[in-house]
């Protein structure tokens, strides 16, 4: 059972590399694009949350390639709040062909909350209304057993 609208992106020519695959580094990329996604359809976007002075930084990401995009593919982007505490907040992302289903890669990143000087914010503290809506997102994918 799906929680969010999954994100979905049509491979373009520029990711590509010289063997005619997709670039590993584009996969990361996907990420965010799927991340800030999600985050639009919780109602928190990346861009609110930045005019509240608030920034959320990599603080790691990994990506397992299972299978080749190629120019003209789409894919299909699931990503999962995995935890959550309030400072910090790790998903996962499971990209897949859109037609086929097939799986092209697993991924994972963690991200941390700043202010503008670059110090840790709880958003319980600074930001309860986002807050909640992070800790409601992590409640719904542990419900849907992603």
């Amino acid at each position: 059972m799906e929680t969010y609208v999954p994100y979905q992106h049509k491979a373009q020519y520029y990711e590509t590399d010289q063997m005619g695959i997709i670039h590993h580094s584009n996969y990361i990329r996907w990420f965010e694009e799927a991340r800030i996604d999600f985050m639009n359809q919780i109602g928190f976007g990346y861009d609110v949350m930045e005019a509240q002075g608030i920034v959320s930084p990599v603080l790691s990401v990994e990506a397992e390639y299972k299978s080749m995009v190629h120019f003209g593919d789409t894919v299909t982007v699931r990503l999962c709040l995995q935890q959550y505490n309030g400072v910090k907040m790790t998903l996962s992302y499971r990209v897949e062909d859109a037609a086929s289903g097939e799986l092209r890669c697993l991924g994972a990143s963690s991200h941390c909350f700043l202010n503008r000087e670059g110090r840790p914010v709880s958003l319980k503290r600074s930001a309860p209304k986002f807050d909640e809506l992070f800790r409601a997102a992590e409640a719904k994918g542990r419900g849907a057993g992603q």
